[in-house]
């Protein structure tokens, strides 16, 4: 069925058709043309009437009405079509887009259902569903899971969207295959996903395996303050960190500064004390997180199972230093299980992890933030450069995309945007997806919850998806205050009733 003209200027990736009735955005349409059929994706649709031109008041508009419903060439639907490649070619996974544009008047027409399906709804092995295309919902929306541990994913929206739904179900779908993925949960969303296979893990951190400078950021030691950080330093020597008794070797050697008669060591005598009362301090109030006793963390991951590792009880420094220790000993282990697949290793086995790993991190503005340099930061855009050449892959997760690194986001291979609203956000997505246009990127303000664009290596072709919604996910929705106030009230009243009752029944036993 024909659906329009291409008309005015046609480029190799872009052109204008005037339609027979308004298209979607995110619609999918085919042109014919000599060297073969293309696909396009419909980003910008308008409708226009000329009896409403010029109109300039509320009369002018009312007879305007009239004459638009007598004159059926009223109306001009509108629609703006970027060029994605040859059908053909996009059947086999490849992109490839005309050398010469459409000529004006080449008839656009609808795709068939076995075009799209073959698009977007592969059956090779990797590929895995997780929603459906939004202007074509009996198309199956599928995605590649071995783009996103080779090549990483970043997965964008305001909050409410369904970001930490579109995570549990991709983590759904790696787990189906006995995939390892691990999730730093930093508002404990994704300790209670019924799914197979999860090991949730109260992230603890072994003050052992760190150096003087983590330290000071887990003991919460003011930034700025040098002299203390320098007492730290001095302390924290090897034989505190071998020692079966820690805080105690710990606590001797800042006596030992204390209690120093060296003249060096008295100029920084008061700082040793603030040292020790904020060791003291830290005893107590991180007495359930900070365990040297705990031994290798790393070993707390379970291989082929969905590791959540809740990091919610943490402060945000002490939260970067764990993330920070748990990316580099990730990146470490599948490095040496690399090295040794390929025989270049004479040691014995010292790695704990035959497969690839994908780990995710929620909340990526606050760990890996624009502004300011972090130890997780760094280890993150390590990985995102190295990890695919030894499998491990990254996921960032975020609600305010402007705040995280360009550098880290830029390297996401593939990417799932949401609702975002905020301009700043628009233009870093822009920046860091070279196949997002600018019309596309335009309207994500209008999508609802659970839609996403979907671009990158993990999808055939950018498209306009409704995400499934996973029912075995039960945090991370908006919680009913009015429902919540209302069962409040309702106790409270059949507390009271109970206690009246119990009263009147003493009172008769009397």
């Amino acid at each position: 069925m024909s659906l329009g003209f291409v008309v005015g200027e046609s480029k190799p990736t872009f052109v204008t058709a005037i339609t027979q009735r308004a298209l979607s955005v995110g619609e999918y349409i085919k042109i014919g043309t000599d060297e073969g059929e293309i696909l396009g994706l419909v980003e910008k649709s308008s409708v226009s009437s000329a009896a409403f031109a010029d109109v300039k008041n509320f009369d002018e508009a009312s007879e305007s009405t009239e004459i638009a419903e007598i004159n059926k060439r009223d109306k001009t639907f509108t629609a703006h079509i970027g060029i994605l490649g040859f059908l053909e070619n996009l059947r086999k996974g490849q992109s490839i887009i005309p050398a010469i544009p459409p000529i004006p008047g080449t008839e656009i027409t609808q795709p068939s259902k076995q075009d799209l399906e073959e698009i977007f709804s592969p059956k090779n092995d990797g590929w895995v569903k997780i929603g459906n295309l939004l202007r074509n919902k009996t198309i199956d929306a599928k995605v590649n899971l071995d783009k996103i541990v080779s090549r990483h994913l970043g997965i964008l929206a305001m909050t409410g969207m369904g970001k930490s739904n579109l995570v549990s179900l991709v983590t759904k779908q790696i787990s189906k295959l006995k995939g390892t993925v691990i999730i730093f949960d930093y508002h404990n969303d994704y300790t209670t996903l019924n799914i197979p296979r999860i090991n949730v893990i109260d992230a603890k951190i072994n003050p052992r395996l760190l150096d003087a400078d983590q330290l000071s950021e887990v003991l919460e030691i003011r930034d700025g303050a040098n002299v203390q950080q320098r007492v730290l330093r001095m302390a924290f020597t090897k034989h505190v960190k071998e020692s079966k008794e820690f805080w105690s070797k710990l606590e001797n050697e800042i006596d030992f500064i204390v209690n120093s008669e060296d003249k060096k060591l008295k100029e920084i005598r008061t700082s040793a004390y603030r040292v020790q009362d904020i060791i003291e301090e830290a005893q107590r109030r991180f007495e359930d997180i900070l365990d040297p006793d705990m031994g290798d963390p790393i070993s707390f991951i379970k291989e082929g199972r969905t590791n959540i590792l809740n990091i919610s009880e943490l402060s945000e420094k002490q939260a970067n230093v764990a993330v920070a220790f748990y990316l580099q000993q990730l990146l470490k282990d599948r490095k040496d299980a690399s090295i040794a697949r390929h025989g270049k290793s004479k040691r014995e086995r010292n790695y704990k992890f035959n497969s690839p790993i994908f780990v995710i991190i929620e909340e990526a503005h606050v760990f890996i933030p624009k502004d300011h340099d972090t130890s997780a930061k760094y280890w993150a855009a390590k990985i995102a450069r190295e990890g695919r050449k030894f499998g491990l892959g990254l996921g960032v997760v975020s609600q305010r995309p402007r705040s995280v690194d360009l550098n880290v986001l830029s390297q996401m291979g593939s990417f799932a945007i949401m609702k975002i609203i905020q301009e700043d956000d628009q233009r870093q997505i822009a920046s860091a997806t070279e196949s997002t246009s600018r019309e596309l990127i335009a309207q994500l303000t209008s999508l609802n919850v659970g839609d996403a664009v979907l671009v990158g290596q993990w999808t055939n072709l950018p498209s306009l998806v409704h995400v499934e919604e996973v029912k075995e996910k039960i945090m991370g929705a908006d919680q009913s205050a009015v429902n919540a106030w209302a069962n409040a009230e309702k106790m409270k009243e059949v507390a009271v009733e109970s206690t009246q009752g119990l009263v009147q029944k003493d009172l008769l036993l009397d």
